[in-house]
């Protein structure tokens, strides 16, 4: 019998999980995480971490509410001391005290969720992972452009009234490819859509995102999505009966009348996969990305009672041409950058101080979001979407 501990402040709690592979179990792993359960994005991960353990029986640590400083650093060396054979960090701002620690303990495997410098670092024992979300966004985009459709057809709004809202946490090319993944998306299905973003400068802040929602209903947005992490959103939108699309979990319970769909990133095979790397002595990718097809990028269930008819229908086509490769979700035919058809980009890949353009992105008539490295790094505003505010 192998247990998990739970650590947040000064509390821990032991239990038990049933060892499920005999190499596995003498693995220990230490999982930091930004917020806790109150966040959507926290709470994935956390939910994967425990899923992929207790399959695999073995040993593990959760550390909750880790801000984005030393405090990292701290407790990834408090995990390496405790006798963890790995370390996993869940948030961008962790990635400078990971890479400290990893220095500290080469002996002990650090892995980092959504960072850029894993390439470049030359350690070893540290490793960045990420999937294409951004196909996920895709999926969710169709299912709010169908229902823009729906009140197109129903005479609610007119072709040119089509406007989605968006919220983001910060400018950086995550939340970027995000909200055009997502636009772009709509637009396969809905051509006049657009879409206004505004950002709250924080990844998990009930009261901002439900003021985001605000704002964008005020501004005439018929149907929100967001990338940030609480429910702040999605429970404004209920109110206001203005359907929604979430990310990383399922709101139907908490507004069964305008919750459409989320996208969901599956961490549990990253996990697996990293566990067992190092149970069997082999090396970990240095840059890691998920995908459909390795069970990584996900939908929740539909909801019926707010989703326009047909969106699983249109939902499970474009995902069958997306694992096949027929479709791309930045294909450079399907957006312009100020009116013009994007041929060519220079995208900050190797990150450095400067944040230079360094890596050919853009060949066979798209732009290859996530294949150069795991974190995203499409950056370009393109036409369409209306930036709010750019403050963060």
């Amino acid at each position: 019998m192998k247990k998990f501990v739970v650590a947040a402040a000064a509390a821990a709690l032991c239990l038990c999980a049933v060892p499920a592979m005999a190499e596995a179990q003498d693995v220990k792993v230490g999982f930091i995480f930004l917020h806790d359960e109150n966040s959507t994005y926290d709470l994935n991960f956390i939910n994967g971490a425990k899923e992929a353990c207790e399959n695999l029986g073995v040993e593990y640590v959760l550390k909750t509410g880790v801000d984005e400083s030393e405090a990292c650093y701290e407790a990834a060396a408090d995990l390496a001391d405790d006798g963890c054979d790995i370390v996993f960090a869940d948030s961008f701002g962790h990635e400078d005290y990971m890479i400290e620690a990893a220095k500290e303990y080469p002996e002990v495997q650090f892995c980092h969720a959504t960072g850029t410098k894993a390439h470049t670092e030359g350690l070893s024992n540290y490793h960045n992972a990420f999937v294409s979300i951004y196909e996920g966004r895709y999926l969710g985009g169709i299912a709010a452009g169908m229902k823009l459709n729906q009140l197109i057809e129903e005479g609610k709004i007119t072709e040119d009234q089509a406007k989605l809202g968006y919220i983001g946490a910060f400018t950086y090319a995550e939340v970027i490819s995000g909200y055009t993944s997502f636009f772009l998306g709509a637009r396969s299905v809905c051509p006049s859509a657009t879409m206004d973003v505004t950002f709250t400068g924080s990844w998990y802040d009930p009261a901002l995102e439900q003021e985001g929602a605000v704002k964008l209903i005020d501004g005439d947005c018929v149907v929100i999505s967001e990338h940030a992490d609480s429910m702040g959103a999605p429970s404004e939108c209920e109110k206001a009966s203005i359907p929604f699309v979430f990310y990383n979990g399922s709101a139907q319970d908490a507004c069964p009348n305008t919750y459409i769909i989320a996208s969901r990133i599956n961490w549990a095979p990253y996990f697996e996969y990293m566990i067992n790397c190092v149970a069997n002595g082999e090396e970990i990718d240095v840059d890691w990305t998920g995908n459909i097809e390795t069970g990584s990028v996900m939908t929740t269930d539909l909801n019926e009672q707010a989703a326009a008819p047909g969106t699983a229908e249109a939902i499970e086509e474009a995902r069958a041409k997306l694992e096949s490769g027929e479709i791309h979700v930045f294909d450079t035919s399907a957006f312009t950058v100020e009116g013009k058809t994007l041929e060519s980009y220079m995208a900050d890949v190797d990150t450095d101080e400067a944040y230079e353009g360094d890596t050919e992105v853009v060949s066979d008539g798209y732009f290859h979001e996530s294949e150069y490295r795991s974190a995203p790094y499409f950056d370009l505003q393109i036409d369409g979407i209306n930036l709010l505010d750019t403050a963060f």
